[in-house]
């Protein structure tokens, strides 16, 4: 009796954009992304590399998919109100040459084109909703979107400027530092110095 011919194999979409995800991921934070390759993400995922294109369309799209879906990973990673420790835990981790968290390489990636600049946008907002939650009283969001700004400058002049104070600094006593001030500043404002 002959045999029927070998179904082709279905392709499970899902699986493939998380096997292409992980596999940048992976190579970004290794290589950075001037040396990574959309081959060499195509081999690690273990599919074709037309399938990258297909359904990422460039290698910065899908740097920028990395990037939000690690993003989105640290902001929902705990208590909103940890989030200050943990992005500083990134900024001030020590790495291998060459090997960044993608939220350090999206520090790093200010000439790529309009696609990431409104990636950063985005996760930008993402982040100050979060933040301005722990804030009070007036200016709540002005608040949250200050306290980013000092974090990301934290990890900008770390990780790009290569600041050596910040470089030397012990993690712990720049985390509590750090604390000590975004808590100032997003408490309420006191309302009898306000009327001073």
């Amino acid at each position: 009796m002959p045999q029927n011919p070998a179904q082709p194999r279905r392709r499970d979409a899902a699986a493939t954009r998380a096997a292409l995800l992980k596999a940048a991921g992976e190579l970004f934070a290794e290589r950075g992304y001037d040396r990574t390759t959309v081959r060499d993400i195509a081999a690690r995922a273990g599919v074709n590399q037309a399938l990258l294109f297909r359904y990422f369309g460039t290698k910065e799209e899908l740097f920028n998919a990395v990037v939000a879906s690690r993003g989105m990973d640290l902001l929902n990673a705990g208590p909103v109100a940890e989030l200050p420790r943990r992005l500083l835990e990134v900024f001030l981790t020590d790495t291998p040459e060459g090997v960044d968290h993608p939220i350090q390489a999206m520090l790093r990636s200010a000439a790529l084109g309009s696609e990431s600049s409104a990636l950063r946008k985005e996760m930008g907002r993402a982040y100050v909703r979060s933040l301005a939650e722990l804030a009070s009283g007036p200016d709540a969001e002005l608040r949250a979107e200050l306290a980013l700004a000092w974090l990301v400058g934290i990890g900008f002049c770390r990780s790009v400027l290569g600041s050596d104070v910040l470089l030397a600094a012990d993690s712990e006593r720049v985390i509590s530092h750090v604390r000590q001030g975004i808590s100032a500043l997003l408490e309420e404002p006191d309302a009898t110095r306000s009327r001073s």
